[in-house]
């Protein structure tokens, strides 16, 4: 039983110490995430602002 701890143990760590270790493909492909979400966020800003915008034009017609 303490051999069977001790192995599971063993390999937790063996697995955490290898996730702390991005490559430059990781560290790449995160920064391609970022760009995308900021990117999308950026176009939900815009299309926001048309929205208001176009509120806003309607507003001012004639009835």
């Amino acid at each position: 039983m303490l051999r069977m701890l001790l192995m599971t143990l063993a390999a937790v760590f063996l697995l955490a110490a290898c996730e702390s270790d991005d490559g430059p493909a990781e560290r790449a492909g995160e920064e391609v995430d970022e760009a995308m979400e900021s990117a999308g966020d950026a176009m939900e800003d815009a299309a926001d602002k048309v929205e208001e915008a176009a509120d806003d034009a309607e507003d001012e017609l004639p009835q």
